[in-house]
Order: C-alpha cells, then structure tokens, then sequence
C-alpha cells in the first residue's frame, strides 16, 4: 500500500534495554532475556566492551570486599627476579617483619624475588601477608608466603587496590612494572589525589641514578618542581624506612 502523501514512515527501532536504536544502528537479532536463555546462541557477546566492564566491575567488587577489612598496610614492591640469596631479598624480608612490628600488614604483588621477600617478612613475624597477582602471560602465581591473595585481570583495577589500602609504599629494586607503581604514587601525591603517602626507596645506590637525572634534567628543565623531589625518601637502612613510614602515617 501506497504511503499517505506527507506522512513519513515510523523508521526502525530497537530497545534494548536502556539503549535505543534507530535506522541504521538497528543490529539484528534477539531480546536480552532470549540470548540470556538460549544455550545455541552466538557467543561472541563475551568478547564485547560491555561484558569487559562487567568483569571490570567485579574485580573492584571482589577487592573492596576482600580488602575492606584490613588493618594499615603498607605496600613493598620491588623485583620479581631478585635472588633468594641476595642482600636485596634479605632487606625485602626485614623489611616484611619490621612493619608487622610497626603493626601494619604487608601487602605486594604477591609474586616471587623481592615481594616473595616481604610477603615471607610478614608471614614469619606472624602477621597479615597479602599479595595481589596480575594475569601475565609469565606469571608465577602467587607466591607461597601470601595467606591473603587475589589476582587480576586489569592493571588499573590492581593499581586502585594498591593506593586504596596502603598507607604508603616502601620500593626495592625493581624493572618497568617496579618504575610504574612508584611514578604511579608519586603522581597521585603530586597532584593532591592522595595525601599523607609516604614513598621510601630503599637501596641508594639502585636509586642514585635516578634521583640524580630527575633533580638534573626533569626539574632543571622546568619539567618538575624541586619541591617534588621531596614527595619520597631514599635510605638503605630499614630502620630508617620504618620510621619515615610511622612517622608520616601517624602510628
């Protein structure tokens, strides 16, 4: 049937759930409870930036949750490749059980090297040994001093956990993901997002290189402030790195 002079045909329309499509953004197939019940439907949905944010969801889900509950913690991050028989992973270690001491709970990536260190730290002063994993193509799983662990998907979710139930970071010698954690924190305390977050590099000959290109290049250069330079502490005695830790975190 011929379409009435000046009245316009109601064009295709699609509601799925709060989404409404018109035209040419109609897609083809259907309902939401239909895919939801029908067992030979297409999959590929799983794979759609929709169904990432729900997993995304999930994982602060799960972490708030897990986390929650936990007393101060300080983070300890640092090399996965540092040695069992190295000072590196005896200092990861002492530093572990000195902040149990201090009465905080000891929170890494949970993986082996420096953070097997501090996590085996706190497990033997009989303390609180959380390690939070990533999924990596290498990963190690945790390793076997965490009594608390969760791993990841996503980086950023990881990273929020880390900030969130941390009182600050104590950082070994550590590679690219050692380098993103601290500039991470740094930037964060920087630029006022976190307050009262104590950054303590530990070993200063590992750190000396870097500390002097950020005094003689980055903020030489206008590119940071010199006062920034004091948004973290570098010390090789642990002791001292428990101290600035308590001392800035009020216990």
């Amino acid at each position: 049937m011929a379409n009435p002079e000046g009245i316009r045909p109601k064009p295709a329309e699609q509601q799925l759930g709060p989404v409404l499509r018109r035209r040419n953004q109609v897609q083809a197939g259907s309902t939401t409870d239909q895919r939801l019940l029908d067992s030979a439907g297409p999959t590929e949905w799983v794979h759609t930036d929709p169904w990432r944010v729900l997993r995304i969801q999930s994982e602060f889900i799960e972490g708030f949750g897990t986390l929650a509950e936990l007393p101060p913690a300080i983070s300890v991050f640092g090399s996965a490749r540092t040695p069992a028989d190295s000072p590196e992973y005896d200092a990861g270690v002492r530093i572990g059980r000195a902040l149990v001491d201090a009465g905080f709970a000891v929170i890494t990536g949970g993986g082996p090297g420096a953070m097997e260190a501090a996590n085996r730290g706190a497990r033997e002063a009989n303390g609180i040994s959380v390690g939070l994993g990533i999924e990596l193509p290498f990963e190690q799983g945790l390793n076997q001093h965490v009594d608390l662990g969760l791993n990841f998907r996503y980086f950023f979710v990881r990273k929020t956990m880390f900030v969130k139930y941390s009182q600050g970071f104590v950082v070994l010698p550590g590679g690219l993901g050692t380098l993103d954690e601290l500039f991470e924190a740094l930037t964060l305390v920087q630029t006022q997002k976190i307050t009262r977050f104590p950054i303590v590099l530990f070993g200063t000959d590992y750190w000396s290189g870097l500390v002097d290109w950020l005094r003689g290049t980055v903020v030489a250069q206008g590119k940071a402030s010199e006062k920034d330079l004091y948004l973290f502490h570098v010390t090789d005695d642990v002791d001292e790195a428990i101290a600035l830790v308590t001392k800035e975190v009020g216990k």
